[in-house]
């Protein structure tokens, strides 16, 4: 059964609502916490900002998982918008996402276990210096599968893109701005894992565009939602001839 024009609207504003939310919590966790958190190259250094801010990292934890919760949310929001568009495009876009989540819920374990070892929890026969190093070494593995999974971050927007393309009730340039930030994510992925020491330039390019991408189809859909779909031509000249 197609939904409604109006119910359509409340769909849209309803996963743009989610999205923001999401975008809020995922950039409190990876940009803001991890900025106060880490510094670059001091083991020593980190885990002393991590026990003097020990609930801002605590914090950090939480926001990633529930940005994570909220992306489930927001991708079911997204196929009951789209499915009436392209089902199989749509399953592919929830899939996607799907597969990410479990991936970043595990990648926290690791920020997780850093706290449990500065704190002397676990590991209680290393010395200082053994803890820092083994701290640091988990919060590596956290950045650097971040790294990984920033492959499906991009890889779903594709089929997202698409779908705002077909749907007749999204601009689509929007959806081509997110095929562009897929394709961003994606690049930055490839280009850190295979030349890291220009990862950081790349960035500059692909933080443009995935931003561009983003947070246009966030707007839109917050304050627009979805317009109703053109009537092809052909169709309102058949209704004229009857």
């Amino acid at each position: 059964m197609k939904e409604s024009g109006t119910s359509l609207k409340k769909t849209a504003r309803f996963a743009g609502v989610l999205y923001l939310l999401l975008a809020i919590t995922g950039a409190y966790s990876m940009m803001y916490v991890a900025s106060q958190i880490m510094v670059r190259g001091n083991a020593a250094a980190t885990a002393n900002n991590i026990l003097a801010n020990e609930l801002l990292f605590r914090s950090g934890i939480v926001g990633q998982l529930i940005s994570q919760t909220l992306f489930v949310f927001l991708v079911l929001a997204l196929y009951r918008l789209f499915k009436e568009t392209d089902k199989r495009q749509a399953q592919l876009m929830v899939a996607l996402v799907l597969v990410s989540v479990p991936i970043a819920f595990i990648l926290e374990v690791f920020n997780g276990m850093s706290l449990l070892i500065l704190k002397n929890e676990v590991l209680t026969t290393l010395d200082l210096m053994q803890k820092q190093e083994m701290a640091m070494l988990f919060l590596k593995m956290n950045r650097y599968g971040t790294i990984i999974i920033e492959v499906f971050w991009g890889l779903w927007l594709i089929p997202f893109g698409q779908l705002v393309i077909k749907s007749g009730f999204i601009p689509r340039i929007l959806g081509w701005l997110l095929i562009i930030a897929g394709v961003g994510y994606v690049l930055e992925s490839g280009i850190a894992l295979l030349f890291p020491e220009y990862r950081a330039s790349v960035n500059q390019i692909t933080s443009v565009l995935t931003a561009a991408g983003e947070f246009s189809i966030i707007l839109w859909l917050l304050i627009i939602g979805a317009k109703d779909k053109t009537i092809p031509l052909e169709f309102k000249l058949q209704v004229r001839k009857l």
